[in-house]
């Protein structure tokens, strides 16, 4: 609604409040007249009643608009035009224009201001302005009470950049009570040990947590469909435990799935966040490798945690999962190493097994290793941990809670893709 002063003369406005003063008319009647609240009413009341003569609904400015200068103005053009040729990209998920990354790109990259009222004037003057669809309503609510009570994990594949010729995975685990991004990570192919590497960090760095919530992809969850009229299923939904899975029984972290899409709306909301700020960062840094695109998801999810106020809980992540701790309110745990295991290689890693053959030894996808301190046609259970730099894997030996070696294999023939 219009100001006051725009909508009414003084001597209307003196009118009303001389009514109110004689107790002719109530002040709810007046504040609905006037469209105001009743704050401003008894600002109203207060400046009339100190001097009648020379009261004024009119505003007057006490300080002279800030103009901005032409190099500021360019450079908001410039940003602008940016925006435009990135909406204008074929298979790019960027729809519309994003004015607040581009206030936040004049202050770091040139060293200026603008408001954002600014900024958006500008892009309607030349024609830099999408008007955005109606969204339907969506109520956004913190269900849990304490630090780690829930993490939502998952992923998201994008095109994350126009000059890249793939498509990259985003891995993300956040804190649903204090929206604290605990772990990101940018991946060429989405694994189960990407995710396992996830949920070792949390744990190391944060502790375990009391519960993690995953979608129904098929490295978090079994999920077995119908029978067909031919063939029969012996496994149900759940009656097979995936990598992941097998390691959060193993801490004694609580699994939960979400149903549906639209389950997943805390998780989704940074992921839109960060995949907006980290498209159109790499596109004006002409980022090609995904080494140079996971520095850019550093700055983006480190002002996401520390800086930036969320629009849901009204505090910053961070300080919000420190208050949550400092009052007790946390269920995280410290990581302590279950026994029998020797390292945290042995929790978290790729998990299969194997049946030791009369020769006394075993063999793993066309590798043979011999044992030694378990008999024959017994199951030898095996924790693979692969190395990314060296590209060679370390797979640890067990037999009924007893340690019995290490055998070193190469990743390409451990084949990472058929874990799940």
């Amino acid at each position: 609604m219009a100001q006051v002063h725009k909508r009414f003369g003084d001597s209307e406005v003196k009118a009303l409040l001389e009514k109110y003063i004689k107790k002719e008319v109530e002040r709810k009647y007046i504040q609905e007249i006037l469209g105001i609240k009743k704050r401003r009413f008894f600002e109203l009341l207060k400046s009339y009643k100190e001097d009648p003569d020379s009261f004024t609904v009119k505003y007057k400015r006490k300080k002279p608009t800030r103009k901005i200068d032409k190099e500021t103005e360019e450079a908001i053009l410039a940003e602008l035009k940016i925006e435009k040729d990135l909406i204008n990209l074929d298979d790019n998920p960027i729809v519309d224009y994003n004015y607040s990354y581009i206030k936040d790109r004049l202050q770091r990259n040139y060293h200026t201001k603008a408001a954002l009222p600014t900024i958006i004037d500008r892009a309607k003057r030349y024609g830099f302005y999408i008007k955005k669809k109606k969204k339907k309503a969506h109520d956004r609510e913190v269900v849990t009470n304490y630090a780690g009570e829930l993490i939502q994990h998952d992923s998201s594949q994008h095109n994350w950049s126009p000059y890249s010729k793939k498509k990259w995975y985003l891995i993300t685990s956040i804190d649903d009570c204090s929206r604290f991004l605990l772990y990101y990570n940018l991946v060429e192919t989405e694994t189960s040990w990407a995710h396992i590497c996830a949920l070792e960090d949390v744990a190391l760095v944060w502790g375990l947590a009391y519960s993690y919530y995953f979608d129904c992809h098929s490295i978090f969850r079994f999920v077995q469909g119908r029978d067909s009229f031919w063939r029969k299923h012996y496994k149900v939904t759940d009656d097979v435990d995936p990598q992941v899975k097998k390691i959060l029984i193993d801490l004694r972290i609580k699994v939960r799935y979400a149903l549906s899409p639209q389950a997943k709306g805390k998780v989704e909301r940074p992921y839109r966040w960060l995949q907006d700020r980290i498209v159109r960062t790499c596109a004006r840094e002409g980022v090609k490798d995904i080494g140079d695109a996971i520095e850019i998801l550093r700055d983006e999810a480190e002002r996401y945690n520390f800086y930036q106020v969320h629009s849901v809980t009204g505090e910053v992540p961070y300080y919000r999962l420190k208050r949550l701790t400092d009052e007790g309110k946390s269920l995280f745990r410290e990581f302590v190493l279950p026994s029998p295991y020797l390292s945290s290689k042995d929790i978290f890693s790729l998990r299969d097994e194997r049946t030791v053959n009369p020769y006394r030894k075993i063999s793993f996808n066309k590798l043979v290793f011999p044992i030694k301190g378990a008999p024959i046609r017994e199951k030898v259970d095996l924790r693979i941990v692969p190395d990314m730099r060296s590209g060679m894997a370390e797979i640890r030996m067990w037999y009924k809670d007893n340690f019995i070696g290490i055998q070193k294999a190469r990743n390409e023939d451990i084949n990472l893709k058929n874990f799940k």
